[in-house]
């Protein structure tokens, strides 16, 4: 009997371990395989090379100017300063990063998502409205009025914008659960795509008469 057990608890952690292993997260957009391992143009992998750890110094994991205001002169007034591995090489396997995102009075970050990581965003200066939306079907709306101090968190791969709501810039720190969460703004990929996306697709997805689809794209 006792043998028994010990079988059938042996194949339930088999099974477990079948269910829980997948191939590791994607770090960027795309990886495709090659098939030609002599290909001498093979030089991107799931992330970044490693540096020889010999090599490293304090300085790898330091990473200073993000006391330093962004500008926030363009037609949503945000802007993002990216502390990803592209600029702090430091956090390359790590699997975080962060940004400051300063805005101006009434600026935005504009509908977008992470592919690849959850954000939580501290207010530091200001009165931001926040929200994402589920996926499908529900598409359920989430916001919030955020004040400083305040702290909002939005779910990987979700929609999701920042609005400053007040008459003052306004500072906000996200941090991100990927070294390189990646960025999709909705609009600019939808309208802003290369080469354009057929005015007649955009037309039927948006109900929108196909001269605001071409009037849109040529903004983007």
């Amino acid at each position: 009997m006792r043998k028994a057990y010990l079988v059938t608890v042996a194949l339930f952690a088999l099974a477990f371990s079948l269910a829980s292993a997948s191939d590791p997260a994607p770090l960027q957009d795309f990886c495709v395989a090659l098939k030609d391992y002599s290909d001498k143009s093979a030089v991107f992998v799931n992330g970044k090379f490693c540096k020889d750890p010999k090599l490293v110094t304090a300085d790898d994991f330091y990473f200073c100017g993000l006391n330093i205001p962004g500008n926030t002169y363009n037609k949503v007034g945000s802007n993002v300063t990216n502390v990803n591995v592209e600029t702090f090489p430091g956090l390359n396997t790590l699997g975080i990063s962060l940004a400051r995102i300063d805005f101006a009075p009434y600026g935005q970050n504009p509908p977008h998502t992470h592919p690849r990581g959850t954000e939580i965003l501290v207010v530091l200066e200001g009165t931001l409205f926040v929200g994402f939306v589920t996926s499908n079907t529900d598409n359920r709306l989430f916001t919030k009025t955020l004040n400083k101090g305040d702290v909002f968190v939005f779910p990987v791969g979700l929609i999701h914008f920042q609005v400053n709501v007040g008459k003052t810039n306004a500072i906000a720190i996200s941090g991100l659960s990927s070294q390189n969460a990646g960025a999709i703004t909705i609009a600019n990929a939808v309208f802003g795509s290369n080469p354009p996306i057929n005015p007649d697709v955009l037309t039927k997805a948006f109900q929108l008469d196909k001269k605001v689809v071409k009037y849109l794209q040529k903004e983007f």
